[in-house]
């Protein structure tokens, strides 16, 4: 399946595996659901979260298990005020849809937080920019196609 975030591993040289699944439409959950639906630790699946801190927008890639901190996000970008942003503003800067949204290949690229959690595994899956497909690569090659940083932004 070629989607932007396929895209712009193949054109950065990442070795990644595409992990395609049936989505159900009624499920809203999309992490927990791409975790039992690939048979994978819901532990290494990471939902992508788009928030506004001061004005501007911030992706925060926490695991699926969990919750998204706003305020250790922030704090991450050296920002103050947090609040997860507007839907759909979070699908015209990324260009993906909600439940879809990959933290790779965005239409704009935006400052980048990965919970540093994903360390603690060799590989990671995150959305591949389409609901009922993931991507699963090493967490250090998904800080180098974000930019992202590392940092302790799940609860």
């Amino acid at each position: 399946m070629s989607t932007p975030a396929t895209v712009a591993l193949t054109a950065a040289g990442i070795p990644f595996t595409s992990r395609a699944y049936d989505h159900d439409p009624a499920v809203t959950n999309f992490g927990l659901e791409a975790a039992t639906a690939l048979g994978v630790d819901p532990d290494r699946v990471f939902k992508t979260l788009v928030a506004e801190i001061d004005g501007r927008l911030v992706v925060g890639i926490v695991p699926v298990t969990g919750k998204l901190d706003l305020k250790a996000l922030a704090a991450a970008v050296g920002g103050k005020k947090a609040a997860m942003a507007d839907p759909a503003t979070a699908e015209r800067k990324t260009g993906y849809v909600v439940g879809g949204i990959s933290p790779i290949g965005q239409k704009s690229r935006l400052k980048t937080v990965l919970d540093e959690t994903a360390e603690l595994y060799d590989t990671v899956l995150v959305s591949g920019g389409r609901r009922g497909f993931d991507i699963e690569l090493a967490p250090g090659d998904l800080v180098r196609v974000t930019g992202a940083v590392l940092a302790d932004i799940a609860r």
